[in-house]
């Protein structure tokens, strides 16, 4: 995806219309730099050129996406407009009102990409040691990461950690984790296919504050995430499952595609993603460290985002000074969030106003 953050107008509001464009030409980059990094090492992925669709469901949503489109005028390429006849052309929904249609973004399978970058780390020299916690970063002369078996000492470390940064004592005020969850469905057949539409595959997500985002995978199931999020007492990490969240998922695809009322479910699962106050990504150096880097704060748009910043990451370790290094949001003051109990207060307290402005818009 090309969204920075939570929405262009939110990053309009925050930084002004130059810095806001700066945000999407990083991400538009981000987003064609993912699909080259596949093509060049043939990453199997399930990639598909479908594009995104960032539909409608009520009237304060469609106003919310005509002012997201008169943004788009200040030079966004390959954005389009759609009401509610042209978006059910594409996806036969009786939710929707209208949409923005975006071809630059490819859908990718995550966990299957993830593999790919591995092995390509992997064959370049990397040692990759997965379920290895790092429990302490200790700083000296070098620094020191402590695990359970051992420890590793080095000159520079990076921190890509995002929802998990809370562990790190130099990140946990910079972000906290947001959960959130999806559900499968079983493959759907034909017939049901074909009165969905949906020939063009596309990413679709609404335009409510706690989306709700979902996609056709490879073998045609139904993924369907997001509705609400959750922020749990001091992180909370591994808390991944709540029942009342997957039942209103399972009941919200009948309500969105009413063929599918009583579809099959096969899978269940939640996870964390990484939340700044500001709701903006933020990458950089440890304040009066500048061997510590990181990135975090994708807002669960990290797909595409991370790759990128991984470029920023390298020209920030290696201490240069490049186009990537002088972008707005790189070693930015990330707004700091309170100790608990504050911070639980704080984040509950956000989500909380989400889910009001939400159910008001759709009472309307």
């Amino acid at each position: 995806m090309t969204l920075f953050g939570l929405s262009l107008p939110v990053t309009v509001t925050r930084y002004g219309r130059r810095r806001a464009m700066e945000a999407y030409r990083f991400m538009a980059d981000a987003a064609d730099h993912l699909q080259a990094l596949v093509a060049e090492w043939g990453i199997e992925c399930d990639v598909e050129p479908s594009g995104f669709l960032h539909v409608a469901t009520s009237r304060s949503q469609l106003r919310h996406l005509a002012h997201e489109d008169a943004l788009a005028q200040m030079g966004i390429e390959d954005l389009a407009l759609l009401d509610a006849s042209a978006v059910r052309q594409r996806v036969n929904s009786p939710l929707y009102l209208g949409a923005l249609f975006e071809r630059r973004c490819p859908l990718v399978n995550p966990a299957r990409l993830t593999r790919g970058l591995k092995r390509i780390a992997q064959r370049a020299g990397a040692e990759i040691y997965e379920w290895t916690p790092v429990r302490a970063l200790q700083r000296g002369a070098r620094l020191r990461l402590e695990t359970p078996a051992g420890a590793v000492e080095a000159d520079k470390v990076v921190l890509a950690t995002n929802a998990f940064s809370a562990m790190f004592t130099p990140l946990r005020s910079k972000q906290v984790p947001i959960f959130t969850h999806v559900v499968i469905t079983e493959p759907l057949d034909e017939d049901r296919l074909s009165s969905i539409g949906w020939r063009g595959r596309e990413g679709i997500e609404d335009s409510r504050n706690l989306i709700h985002y979902y996609r056709l995978t490879a073998d045609n199931r139904l993924l369907m995430g997001g509705g609400d999020a959750y922020y749990y007492y001091n992180s909370g990490l591994g808390r991944e499952r709540r029942p009342g969240t997957f039942s209103r998922l399972e009941e919200y695809i009948g309500h969105v595609f009413p063929i599918l009322r009583g579809v099959r479910i096969d899978g269940r699962w939640g996870g964390p993603i990484s939340g700044t106050l500001d709701m903006i990504p933020a990458i950089g150096t440890v304040r009066g460290d500048r061997r510590i880097s990181y990135a975090l704060g994708c807002m669960g748009h990290g797909v595409s985002l991370m790759p990128m910043a991984g470029q920023v990451l390298r020209d920030l370790v290696l201490e240069r000074d490049t186009d990537l290094t002088r972008l707005f949001f790189v070693n930015r003051r990330v707004l700091p969030l309170p100790p608990e109990p504050l911070r639980l207060l704080v984040a509950r307290s956000i989500l909380g106003f989400l889910r009001w402005q939400d159910r008001r818009d759709e009472r309307h």
